[in-house]
């Protein structure tokens, strides 16, 4: 089990809404928050967003590279997954895979894949049914 992971950001504020909005549908609650940083909480673990020092932004992310390539959550069912497909598109968050929505992972792995608002890769899996 995870304690917590780190993740810094380019514009808190996009990240926050963002993630707030997701881990919100996904039953995480805020845990703590300060002038440069926020998390979420779901059981012991916990995710946390911090605005990224200015003299590293230019640099920028890219899940190709060395380091984190994606987040991946579990969903409550697929219909938990549809309802996010369709939330996601109606809020105009950048999907991955659209055409291969539900099975973009294979035929045994219903999911939905889209990006952050700095790019990252970030999935929700329904549980086999």
């Amino acid at each position: 089990m995870l304690h917590h992971i780190e993740i810094n950001v380019a514009n808190l504020k996009k990240s926050a809404e963002f993630w707030g909005w997701l881990l919100t549908e996904l039953n995480y609650e805020v845990f703590q928050e300060w002038a440069s940083g926020i998390s979420w909480k779901q059981g012991n673990s916990y995710l946390v967003f911090v605005q990224t020092d200015d003299r590293f932004i230019d640099s920028g992310y890219h899940r190709g590279r060395i380091g984190l390539n994606h987040l991946a959550f579990h969903g409550e069912s697929r219909e938990h997954v549809n309802k996010l497909f369709t939330k996601l598109k109606e809020k105009k968050i950048p999907l991955l895979y659209e055409e291969s929505f539900p099975f973009a992972g294979g035929p045994n792995h219903y999911a939905v894949f889209f990006e952050d608002p700095d790019r990252m890769k970030v999935e929700i899996v329904a549980p086999n049914e």
